[in-house]
């Protein structure tokens, strides 16, 4: 992209001394500067100033004209140094970009290779025969697909990644996790996978792992091996699907499309689930997942990040950006992610199905997913420049596309040997749950603590608060909150006693 601005920024100032020369030869013709000045549509003082650097401009470009070429060619001059290395402020490089219609182009997927022959010919045969001889219904069939995540990164600019790039050790922006996504043509998405490097972070301690918005798993590379994925298919998709169906009064027959990634075993089977894999070098073309949905939930994902640093500095005085930052971790990852699913609604997640299967989806009716995309990168570009400092004050929408297509980047040497590098003891004792006896969960001492600040929070609201209006109705909708816990903790007083 560099290279394309810079030969772009030498033509266009090329073309400024071709047309600073024409003025001369119109000057030494005999016309006043005044005309010259309405000939060229500028003002008369810039003619003079042309006159005035004359000997400059025409040492700097020494062209010859080709008449029989539709181009400009420069002639080398013994004399001439070596360019020296362009640097550019953000601002110009915005404005550049804006002036010329320069846009990034980044493809996702496979679509660079992508088998466009294969892919209709899969559609419009093998498919539509695979659904007819099977009578699926939209709610029987799923598509999986991987992610990875980056899921403690902002962009490279702000100054929390460039002092964070700077400080030794282990790079937290550079950790990262695999989200397998799953849903149906009917636009239900069922309980995403997540593998993680940690089976155990101190984040999640005294965390019931059945209990998460994600179902979790993990490895020392954080992503998907045939091991993991026949973990996911026999634990989280059958029992996903089975509850899912049973609720809707359907059979369970069900239609699991997956992709050629090598961490897809072949060996996945279960009585009433059907595999089928796509062709390779299709997915970036028909397959669901691929059409928008990924880059639609990191959006969300990001602005929802975002926006609860933004609370958190609204909710406390002293906030310190740095501090939150340190203190960001898998738990509320795993917050921001759930969000971010629920968010997505099921007549877009339908339309995501369009290109593999038309009929089921001709009916949809809800936004693209572009425009959720789109609404998401607009709301994290205000909630930066809620935040302040360096590189959230002038964040763009570029900055946020950006952080959200560097996950789709593959793995540089680098970043595979710091991954699957051993971890050090600090690391280790940082990011490991802390397995030393210690009462674990909701027990009797902490129910009662509990209680305590519940009944304290309601006090203070009755003293400060002038609308008791207000007040009551606050702590009617915190006691109906707590209600749970109480009735928890009179079930676990009861069953000690006896």
């Amino acid at each position: 992209m560099l290279r394309i601005v810079l030969s772009f920024c030498r033509l266009v100032q090329l073309c400024t001394y071709v047309k600073q020369l024409g003025k001369f030869k119109i000057i030494l013709e005999g016309k006043s500067y005044a005309a010259v000045a309405r000939h060229y549509g500028i003002n008369e003082s810039s003619v003079r100033y042309i006159k005035k650097d004359e000997k400059n401009i025409r040492t700097t470009a020494a062209v010859n004209f080709n008449t029989n070429a539709k181009r400009v060619v420069t002639v080398p001059s013994a004399a001439d140094k070596v360019p020296s290395a362009f640097n550019a402020s953000k601002g110009w490089f915005e404005k550049f970009k804006k002036r010329f219609g320069l846009k990034n182009v980044c493809l996702h997927g496979e679509m660079a290779s992508a088998d466009t022959a294969e892919a209709e010919a899969f559609v419009n045969n093998k498919f539509k025969a695979i659904i007819e001889e099977g009578g699926y219904k939209p709610e029987q069939v799923f598509n999986m697909d991987e992610t990875a995540l980056f899921w403690k990164r902002m962009p490279s600019r702000t100054f929390i990644m460039q002092e964070e790039a700077k400080a030794p050790g282990f790079k937290v922006h550079k950790d990262r996790l695999t989200l397998a996504m799953c849903g149906n043509a009917a636009g239900f998405m069922i309980k995403p996978g997540l593998i993680y490097r940690s089976k155990n972070p101190r984040a999640l301690k005294n965390k019931n792992k059945d209990d998460l918005p994600v179902y979790w798993m993990y490895n020392a590379k954080a992503w998907m091996t045939k091991a993991l994925n026949l973990d996911w298919f026999k634990n989280c998709f059958i029992p996903e699907v089975k509850c899912y169906l049973r609720g809707k009064g359907l059979d369970f027959k069900v239609l699991l499309l997956l992709d050629n990634a090598g961490g897809h075993g072949n060996d996945l089977a279960y009585d009433g689930v059907q595999i089928e894999f796509l062709p390779p070098n299709t997915t970036s073309l028909i397959q669901p997942m691929d059409q928008g949905v990924i880059r639609a939930f990191k959006a969300l994902y990001t602005r929802n990040t975002l926006q609860h640093l933004v609370d958190a500095m609204d909710s406390d005085q002293d906030f310190s950006l740095k501090d939150y930052w340190r203190g960001y971790t898998i738990a509320l990852c795993l917050q921001n992610i759930q969000r971010a699913i629920q968010e997505m609604k099921t007549e877009t997640l339908k339309a995501c199905w369009k290109k593999l299967w038309l009929e089921a989806v001709q009916n949809a009716t809800g936004g693209s997913l572009d425009e959720v995309h789109q609404s998401a990168v607009e709301t994290a570009v205000n909630l930066a420049k809620q935040i302040g400092g360096d590189g959230f004050n002038d964040m763009s929408p570029d900055d946020i596309n950006a952080l959200i297509d560097g996950d789709a980047q593959p793995l540089t040497d680098a970043e595979l040997a710091e991954m699957t590098k051993p971890q050090s003891d600090d690391e280790r004792e940082e990011g490991e749950e802390d397995t030393r006896d210690e009462e674990e969960g909701l027990t009797l001492g902490r129910l009662a603590t509990m209680v305590r600040m519940a009944t304290e929070l309601k006090r203070v609201a009755e003293e400060w608060d002038p609308l008791m209006s207000r007040s009551l109705q606050t702590q009617l909708k915190k006691k109906q909150k707590l209600n749970p816990f109480y009735q928890f903790s009179f079930l676990k007083k009861f069953y000690e006693k006896t």
